[in-house]
This record gives structure tokens, C-alpha cells and sequence, in this order.
């Protein structure tokens, strides 16, 4: 396997913070095509974001990452049980879990090995679901500014695997027959604050500090200010989310 990248250590407590919580009715609906609601798998879990929505509808949720720093702000869970591993280092045994999902994970891992202990460790008919969420809508104005960072200042600064996300994992290698899925997105008030807290939680700022010295969110701020100038106002944010999910058993797709 490839080394680990960590890219999110250095701010795993404001990528905690300040992460959205994805739709309950992504969780469910996860929930309604598994064949067990005993055991669900959370790959890169990070601080468990995933993790809680699944704890919902299943009796556990074992919940890996490779970062400790990153599971060192998850929120304890009496259904989740969080262990250190890489994408091929589930812990479980074969065919014991109903679901194997990676929430914003997937681009970055070895994904040879982490498919081939999902399919090691689901039951039959168990299913595989990756997803990713890309650029965050707001309004007009503030999507101008956010724009201008993501795409103009920190164009420097994205790792490569920041494709993946914004083509909606359209290119990623997922070698299966995909299941028909309703279309999902996270939908949540948002304070200017919190934006820039998740503003601050990319890979490419925390670079961008460490390589220039220089926090490129004190760059994007005037111009924050100017298209949200009450900071006690809330704005509804909206992430669409993009879901590729197989059933294991089937046919993979042609390789």
C-alpha cells in the first residue's frame, strides 16, 4: 500500500467542529438496502461524522481511521466503536457486517485494498456505498468569495485526489455494478463564523499555511464581510452529495 497522507491532523479539532452531520435519510436508506442492521463498517471515519448517522439505524458501528488525531475528537458513542487502521485494516471478521461505506474518504485511500476487505468482510448482499460532498451553495455573493479561494488562491495547495470530490467521484475506480440511488444533500443553517471554520478544515488551507506562513482565510474575509455583513445572520448552506453504492455478490463492472 501507499504511504498514509495525513492531511487533516493538524486541524482535526475544527475539522470536528465544524464538519457537517450528514441527512438522517442518507442513513436510513443505507440502512433500508442492508440485508443485517447488526454490524456496519465506517471507513476513514475521521471524528465520526458517518459514524453517528449510521448509529441510527444500526446495532454497531466500527469506525476506523488512520489518524489519531482525528479519532481523538470523535464523540463516544455506545454504539460506535472507533479503532485506528488503515482502509485495508477493518479488524472485523469475514462477513460480518450488513453495510461498508467511506464518507469524504474514499479519494484518498489504496482502493484495490480497501475493496477487497469490503468484500471480505460484508455478508452476501451486503453493500458497499461511497460518497463524497464538493462545493458548498449559499448565495451568489458568498459563493463568488468562496469560489475565489478554492479556485484561485489554494489552487497552489489541493492534493490531486481533490478532483475526485469535485467531479462527484464521476472518474474514481469503483468497479461494480452501481445501484439506482435517490439523490441526497446535506441542507443546514450556517453562521459566517461557521463557514469559515469549515473553510478552515480543507486540506489546501492548513498547506497553505504551513508552506507560506500565511492564512489565506484572513484573504477571503473582506470580501466575506462585504457579501454577509451581519455576522449574527444565518444562511442556509447546501452540499449535494454524490453516492456510488453496490451490493456485494453481484458482478463487478467491466474492469
Amino acid at each position: 500500500m501507499s504511504p498514509f497522507a495525513d492531511h487533516f491532523t493538524s486541524q482535526a479539532e475544527q475539522y470536528a467542529r465544524w464538519r457537517p452531520l450528514y441527512p438522517p435519510s442518507l442513513g436510513r436508506h443505507l440502512a433500508s438496502l442492508a440485508p443485517s442492521l447488526d454490524l456496519a463498517w465506517d471507513c476513514g471515519t475521521g471524528s465520526g461524522q458517518a459514524a453517528r448517522m449510521l448509529a441510527e439505524s444500526f446495532r454497531e458501528v466500527a469506525a476506523t481511521d488512520p489518524s489519531a488525531g482525528q479519532l481523538g475528537q470523535a464523540s463516544p458513542h455506545p454504539r460506535i466503536r472507533y479503532r485506528q487502521g488503515r482502509e485495508s485494516e477493518s479488524g472485523l471478521p469475514p462477513r460480518s457486517a450488513g453495510l461498508v461505506c467511506a464518507a469524504q474518504a474514499a479519494h484518498w485511500f489504496d482502493l484495490p485494498a480497501f475493496y477487497a476487505e469490503a468484500e471480505r468482510v460484508l455478508v452476501p448482499g451486503g453493500v458497499l456505498a461511497i460518497w463524497c460532498y464538493g462545493r458548498t451553495g449559499i448565495d451568489p455573493e458568498v459563493d463568488r468569495a468562496v469560489a475565489w479561494l478554492h479556485d484561485d488562491r489554494l489552487a497552489a495547495h489541493w492534493p490531486s485526489e481533490r478532483a475526485h470530490v469535485l467531479d462527484g467521484y464521476a472518474r474514481l475506480f469503483f468497479p461494480y455494478e452501481t445501484l439506482p440511488l435517490p439523490p441526497f444533500a446535506i441542507e443546514s443553517p450556517i453562521s459566517r463564523e461557521a463557514l469559515l471554520g469549515y473553510l478552515g478544515s480543507w486540506s489546501a488551507v492548513a498547506r497553505c499555511r504551513r508552506c507560506e506562513g500565511v492564512d489565506p482565510l484572513a484573504e477571503v474575509l473582506p470580501a466575506l464581510e462585504r457579501a454577509w455583513p451581519d455576522p449574527e445572520s444565518v444562511k442556509v448552506v447546501r452540499w449535494p452529495i454524490a453516492v456510488l453504492a453496490a451490493r456485494a455478490g453481484l458482478q463487478r463492472a467491466k474492469s
